[in-house]
């Protein structure tokens, strides 16, 4: 990978199956012989995951910027702790939620201020951007129903036209970025959305090496 490692985030509304594709990813890419680091988001370093349960633990209402600066803050030591050092090394770093969460779920879900929220997310994360982003994109209502039956989380237990106002927002950011953002249809079975991913981060990868190259 050079110098400088490759980021790819994956993002989804509830129940898209994005981690169990996260999952997936990370082990065929050390097959590959790639050295990965795995992380997630909020979560990932022991301050972020105390943070986690905070965020998604129960029924209790918290304040939509409480919120937003409660990512933000096991974002930023992500970033620090395992994004940035990954990346350093020369190491595939995936990560399970990032920057595009909080435009999606506190942007358009919650309604606060998108321009704001990427001014904190640029604070947070020193400007570290993924090179891909993978959303998979799914029905919410179909989303929430493969879900049933597990305890809800906080965010979860959000009614359907919050979710339905984070999917918007994920079609929106994917319209916006298309270079690095792409959809996936997540109705289709594991394999065939784990296959699609490796095609898409494989290319993607290559454009990025030739790029380099192009350079020397």
């Amino acid at each position: 990978m050079g110098k400088w490692g490759f980021f790819i985030s994956i993002e989804g509304p509830e129940g898209s199956g994005k981690s169990t594709l996260t999952s997936g990813i990370h082990e065929h890419l050390v097959r590959m012989g790639f050295q990965v680091v795995y992380t997630r988001e909020p979560g990932g370093t022991p301050p972020g995951e105390e943070i986690r349960e905070i965020l998604l633990a129960g029924s209790g209402n918290i304040d939509a910027m409480t919120e937003v600066f409660l990512f933000m803050a096991a974002r930023r030591e992500n970033v620090v702790r395992n994004i940035l050092p990954g990346l350093r090394e020369g190491k595939v770093v995936i990560c399970d939620r990032y920057t595009d969460s909080t435009i999606a779920y506190q942007g358009y879900g919650r309604g606060l201020p998108i321009k704001l929220l990427r001014r904190l997310n640029k604070l947070a994360t020193l400007g570290v951007k993924p090179d891909l982003t993978l959303v998979v994109d799914v029905d919410p209502q179909k989303g929430l129903e493969r879900i049933r039956g597990k305890e809800f989380d906080r965010i979860e237990k959000e009614d359907l036209e919050f979710h339905l106002r984070v999917r918007e927002g994920y079609n929106k950011i994917a319209k916006i970025s298309g270079r690095r953002v792409k959809l996936l249809n997540g109705s289709q079975s594991p394999d065939e959305l784990l296959n699609k991913a490796i095609s898409l981060i494989i290319d993607k990868m290559s454009q990025k090496e030739k790029v380099r190259g192009g350079r020397r």
